[in-house]
């Protein structure tokens, strides 16, 4: 039997009672995106998965999205690999807020993390919950923020000036760089959640300006909204284990990676999740 249990933490909830190499019944499948809904990051403990249970599970909740600037891994096109090496000594990979490919027409509904190589210590992931840095906004900034638009673009990081452009990021991640990244894309800066209803802060560091307001204005509206993200009061720090499966939503949350783990090596097989384009 599945068990939801919430983690003492803003967002969040352990999964149990449920085999994930097997096919789920679409009993137990409710239950899991009704969680899903309910808490926004899931954490499936003890799971013995191969690269096709991994394709298999993410679509249950979507078709499998498109990773525009990771290249996949060897032999399975619709899998990336979070991979860093026990010698690497630069910069963590996604070590700053974000809301996975929020620059796309039509970002990812979900990203699904599964445990391969984990350190004992270190390399927590955090997720901060965008309803609830909503609902405690005080009501003069919700005042400056409801009504904008906000202008995406990876181009920071993935085009060919980019923080991960060869001459700038070294190690065993994969990159598909381009002067694609370059492409702007817009999205309101408060929406409701396309499912739910709940209206959250939606973009993070791919957050690059404020449609039609002036650059200085935008660039301290920008910060201001940062520093509220990602307060302590909005974050779960989530601890890995081998061979853990964590399912967010990134239409609730955003998240970023830490380190603590220098001299050992780190893997994770990632998926996204397409979402649905008659919501955008």
């Amino acid at each position: 039997m599945i068990t939801v249990t919430k983690m003492d933490a803003p967002c969040g909830a352990r999964i149990e009672g449920v085999d994930l190499s097997a096919p789920l019944a679409k009993d137990d499948l409710a239950a899991i995106r009704k969680a899903w809904m309910d808490h926004h990051v899931l954490a499936f403990p003890d799971q013995k998965l191969d690269n096709d249970d991994l394709v298999r599970v993410a679509e249950y909740f979507g078709p499998i999205g498109d990773d525009p600037f990771l290249k996949p891994i060897d032999g399975h096109e619709r899998i990336a690999a979070i991979h860093r090496l026990a010698d690497e000594t630069g910069r963590i990979f996604a070590d700053n807020w974000h809301s996975d490919w929020s620059f796309m027409t039509v970002p990812p509904s979900g990203t699904m993390l599964y445990g391969k190589i984990i350190p004992e210590e270190g390399g927590d992931t955090l997720f901060s919950n965008q309803h609830l840095a909503w609902e405690e906004m005080p009501p003069e900034m919700k005042e400056r923020f409801e009504n904008l638009t906000a202008v995406h673009s990876a181009g920071g990081a993935y085009s060919r000036e980019g923080a991960y452009a060869e001459k700038n990021f070294k190690g065993a991640m994969r990159f598909n760089i381009s002067d694609e990244a370059n492409k702007r894309e817009t999205h309101p800066v408060i929406r409701p959640h396309p499912e739910t209803g709940k209206k959250g802060i939606f973009g993070g560091s791919y957050l690059v300006d404020l449609d039609g307001m002036e650059e200085a204005r935008a660039k301290e509206l920008l910060k201001e909204l940062v520093r509220w993200q990602g307060r302590e009061e909005f974050v779960y720090r989530h601890k890995w284990e081998p061979d853990m499966l964590v399912l967010w939503d990134n239409r609730s949350v955003l998240h970023k990676a830490t380190g603590g783990y220098e001299g050992k090596e780190r893997l994770l097989h990632r998926l996204t999740i397409a979402d649905d384009p008659a919501y955008y």
